[in-house]
């Protein structure tokens, strides 16, 4: 079957195509409160820090997305329940938000948030964030970005409906927000770049989640093996990309291949 688009904006527009979409973003918030309240995190740079009662077993960060526009860490604390249940210490970390930081600005300010948590945390780091921080997980796992010495602790890279690919996106309306240029996509993009050896990568997606979305997906898991990298790509079945990332608040497949 051809694969042909011809509305850029509505290829990545997710909430149109989500049954009470809307609803997600405040019922987010508000089971992030809650978390906090039960579990205080720690304050670190724009982020949190969620440390387990016992000693911890590693450092499971989680990328928020947004089209790195919108959201902050505050709207996702709950998602880091599985890994604190157990016994990860987890890092949500925030970064500037678009206009006002370019995307490559962002990828520094994350992978500095990265090294500066690897440095209180031991033990191996999983790494995985949703939509633009699904991006941002891949991008921290590309030559070049993250110190060696916290690179090596990396033992899973599973970016869930991660856009590897930032060319596309210059054709959209929210490029004019974005900025991103024929430059910064080459210099950004994931599936463009070498990730780091020895990494495994699952490309996370829901099975019910828009066309482009699914092919990113395939994309980045594709072409990274084609590089050598142990790669895979997982459809959730049901799932779209609002619901897709509930999978973290307890144990779940999801949790299960970014901990094992």
């Amino acid at each position: 079957m051809l694969y042909q688009v011809t509305d850029w904006d509505d290829a990545y527009a997710n909430g149109p195509h989500i049954p009470g979409a809307d609803g997600y973003p405040p019922r987010w918030a508000q089971a992030a409160a809650a978390f906090r309240d039960h579990r205080p995190p720690q304050t670190v740079r724009r982020g949190h820090l969620f440390r387990p009662k016992a000693a911890a077993k590693g450092l499971m960060v989680f990328i928020h997305g947004g089209y790195w526009m919108r959201f902050s860490p505050e709207d996702f604390s709950h998602l880091a329940a599985g890994a604190l249940e157990r016994g990860w210490t987890v890092l949500l970390p925030g970064y500037v938000l678009a206009p006002e930081a370019r995307i490559s600005d962002i990828t520094v300010e994350v992978a500095a948030a990265v090294a500066e948590a690897a440095d209180v945390a031991d033990g191996p780091i999983a790494l995985t964030g949703h939509s633009a921080g699904g991006h941002l997980a891949a991008r921290m796992i590309c030559e070049g970005v993250l110190p060696d010495a916290v690179a090596s602790r990396i033992t899973a890279c599973v970016p869930i409906s991660g856009l590897g690919d930032l060319r596309p996106l210059m054709r959209t309306r929210m490029n004019a927000t974005l900025r991103i240029d024929s430059a910064e996509a080459a210099a950004e993009s994931p599936a463009l770049l070498v990730p780091r050896p020895g990494i495994p990568v699952t490309a996370w997606v829901g099975g019910m989640e828009r066309p482009e979305f699914i092919r990113q997906s395939r994309q980045i898991a594709d072409t990274w093996a084609g590089l050598g990298a142990a790669t895979d790509c997982v459809i959730d079945p049901g799932r779209h990309h609002f619901d897709v990332i509930e999978g973290l608040e307890r144990d779940s497949p999801l949790l299960e291949r970014l901990l094992a």
